[in-house]
Order: C-alpha cells, then structure tokens, then sequence
C-alpha cells in the first residue's frame, strides 16, 4: 500500500490528530505565541501531524463517526484535549505575568505598560521583563520538547474518540486557575515585603519629621527598593521556575487522566 492509499483510508484519523495539534497552539506558551505569524503556526501542525501520525495510525484501529455533525463533535473534543494542554502549560506564565502586575503595582511602575508581542496585550514593565525571562528559561530547560511529549503521550492515555471527561475535571481547571494567583503572590512576595517595610519606615519618618514631604522621598525609594531587592533574588526566581514547570508538567499529566 502506497502513502496516497494509506492517506485516503485514513483520512479521519489525520483530521482528528491535526485538530488535537491545533489544540496546543491555540494558547500554549512559545507555540501559541501571537508573534508567531498564523501561517507558520499552522504548517508547524501540519508538520507535526505528519511526524507522529504512523505512531498515531499504529495505535489501533479508530471508527469515524459516519455522520457530519457526529464527525463535528468529534473534532471538537479532540481540540478540547490540545486546547487543555495548552492551558496548563500557560497557567504557569499566567502566574507570571500577575507576579508582575504586583510587583508593578507596588513599585510604582503599574502606569508603565509595554506591549507584549506573545499575548497582544499591555502589560507592565516588569511583568514583561519577567514573562521573558521565564520564556527563555523554559525554553532553555527544552520545556516546549516536554510540551510536545505530553502531546504525543496523551494519544495513548487518551486515544483518539476515546475521551471521557468526568466531574473532576471541573474542579481540575478550577484548582489550575486559583493557582494562578497562589503562584502568582509566591513570587511578588520578595519585593511586595520590602516595599511594605519602606512604607512603615517611610511612616515613622513622617511622624518624627513632619517638615519632610513623604510624597516626594517615598515615590524614589520605592523605585529604589523595588529593583534593588528584585536584583537580589532574580537567581531564586530562576531556580523557582524549575519547581513551577515541574509542577506543570505534572499537572499535565492529571489533566489527562481525568479525559480518561
């Protein structure tokens, strides 16, 4: 048998595959990056949908639904699946990003917005500068090679038709999105304190020096602080991203099995 039969026989598990692999470029971090033009993000799934379909075809044999609005909802819920690795892996820059927004918003810097070319967004100044940072360092440590293993994977954990989504995956979803702001709080916990600890300081001069103009003193200080404690621990930040992404990687895996 020829590729042009073997294509022709099984077109509908090429369709359904190519649908789960859009699924990850959708809302992934580095795939679904928006910077990325439309037309490379689509030929890199086709691509990859070319590359695993003979391990995907020699899965087992699958049964298309024979009607056009069965075969729809078909696609649908293989593009849930796609879709939900996607999620899990951009609920870790999610957090972030919002560890950035508070960070910003104690510094001083929440009026300073630059435009993210990976979301289409605003965002603050150093919640880009940390977005970035946590890209490079999850594409250093080969995490989009994890991202396409776990989409290779989730074949066999969730074959093609096969997904059985039950009650907890709500609550899954759910626990993932309040980890954003869990995660996201850990974070901007370093530079969130000493700012604190500037405004009681920044108190008590105020109260035993009342000719000083505290408005004026306390705008540059909490510049100061700010970057100087973000300076100091942006090598734990680092190495906190490798418990983040392993943790995301993990939840990959639960997400998966509650499709089963």
């Amino acid at each position: 048998m020829d590729f042009y039969d073997l294509m022709q026989n099984h077109a509908a598990v090429f369709l359904l595959m190519l649908t789960r692999v859009t699924g990850i470029f959708i809302l992934s971090p580095f795939f679904g990056s928006l910077n990325v033009p439309q037309t490379i993000r689509v030929g890199a799934a086709v691509a990859f949908s070319f590359a695993i379909f003979p391990v995907v075809d020699g899965l087992g044999a699958v049964a298309a639904p024979g009607s056009v609005l069965g075969f729809a909802a078909a696609v649908v819920r293989e593009l849930f699946v796609g879709w939900l690795i996607g999620f899990v892996a951009y609920v870790s820059f999610a957090a972030i990003n919002m560890a950035g927004k508070l960070m910003d918003m104690q510094v001083g810097f929440s009026i300073v917005n630059v435009m993210d070319p990976t979301s289409g967004q605003q965002i603050p100044l150093i919640g880009s500068f940390l977005y970035n940072l946590g890209l490079i360092v999850f594409v250093v440590t080969n995490g989009h090679h994890v991202l396409i293993s776990a989409l290779v994977e989730s074949f066999r954990s969730v074959p093609l038709l096969a997904m059985n989504p039950d009650l907890s995956l709500v609550e899954i979803v759910a626990r993932f999105t309040v980890g954003i702001f869990v995660t996201g709080a850990q974070i901007a916990i370093p530079v969130t304190f000493a700012v604190l600890m500037t405004n009681v300081g920044l108190g008590i001069l105020a109260r035993t020096m009342p000719q000083l103009n505290i408005f004026v003193v306390g705008v540059p200080m909490h510049i100061i602080v700010g970057l100087g404690v973000l300076s100091i621990v942006i090598p734990f930040y680092v190495l906190f991203l490798d418990v983040v992404f392993n943790a995301m990687y993990g939840n990959i895996t639960i997400a998966l099995r509650a499709l089963r």
